[in-house]
């Protein structure tokens, strides 16, 4: 698999309607590639809260139709990162969307874990409650498998170890996070990236957002980890495209010569006193 990711810079000097045209023409260059990836809410800034109402849209809203029309010109799988979703009842979500190389909605997921601590996204936005994995039909290890399984997260959800796991239990070989990560705490995004990976012997798609936007610079640093931990192919702090090719026979074979997974022990006895007999 050859995949792509686009660390889109955001900055407010550049029109949301601007950027969607930009970042559209991005993806239309990379028809040379299976997969290509955006960062977390590119359309406005994960960070430019107040913008989220004014953009908020439907998954059949402006920057989806924008980005299934780049997919389907390039014919690729598109994971467009995530946008503010506006739900039937009103709800805000930051929801990333999966395109299949005809255009077509074939995924969607609504970030788990919000970020602010009682503020900013936290308090502006619904919180998801699935765990969602997609296949990638062509884009499988060998000839004749029905494709790659990907694991959907977001930026925030990287430090909770417990949803990557169960995307692995739910069959994820490929981990896909897109972010718009603050450059403050840009050790966290790399150590956390590398550790989900090297934990769950998967390949893990890291996108970041470069640039500045509601006054928070961007870690940028995208990165493409395989199973062992290794990092095949990273960024810098600005804009970048991230080009690597894949050898995704390398996840069932780490996964045999160091079988860690094999190893755990669930259900251990609740350590409480009296627990036991209770």
């Amino acid at each position: 698999m050859r995949a792509s990711l686009l660390q889109i810079a955001v900055n407010e000097d550049e029109t949301v309607g601007a950027r969607r045209e930009r970042v559209a023409s991005l993806v239309r260059e990379q028809a040379g590639s299976d997969l290509v990836v955006l960062p977390e809410l590119w359309p406005t800034g994960a960070f430019a809260y107040d913008l989220f109402e004014e953009y908020a849209e439907t998954l059949d809203g402006p920057t989806v139709t924008a980005m299934a029309a780049a997919a389907a010109e390039a014919s690729v799988w598109l994971h467009a990162g995530s946008v503010v979703e506006r739900a039937p009842d009103g709800t805000l979500y930051n929801t990333s969307v999966v395109l299949g190389p005809d255009g077509g909605l074939r995924s969607s997921y609504r970030k788990i874990h919000r970020f602010g601590f009682d503020k900013g996204e936290a308090a502006m936005m619904g919180g998801g409650e699935e765990i969602v994995t997609v296949r990638l039909p062509g884009t499988g290890a060998g000839t004749g498998t029905d494709g790659t399984v990907a694991g959907l997260a977001t930026c925030y959800d990287l430090r909770f170890p417990e949803q990557f796991r169960q995307l692995t239990d739910a069959g994820a070989e490929l981990l896909v996070i897109p972010a718009g990560w603050p450059a403050r705490r840009r050790e966290h995004w790399t150590l956390l990236a590398r550790a989900r990976a090297v934990e769950n012997q998967a390949y893990v798609l890291a996108c970041c957002s470069a640039g500045t936007h509601g006054g928070v610079e961007q870690a940028g640093h995208s990165r493409i980890i395989d199973p062992w931990g290794e990092v095949i192919a990273e960024a810098g702090e600005d804009e970048q495209i991230l080009t690597a090719d894949l050898d995704l026979s390398r996840v069932a074979k780490t996964r045999a010569d160091f079988p860690v997974l094999r190893d755990r022990v669930l259900g251990l006895p609740d350590p409480r006193p009296g627990a036991r007999d209770a």
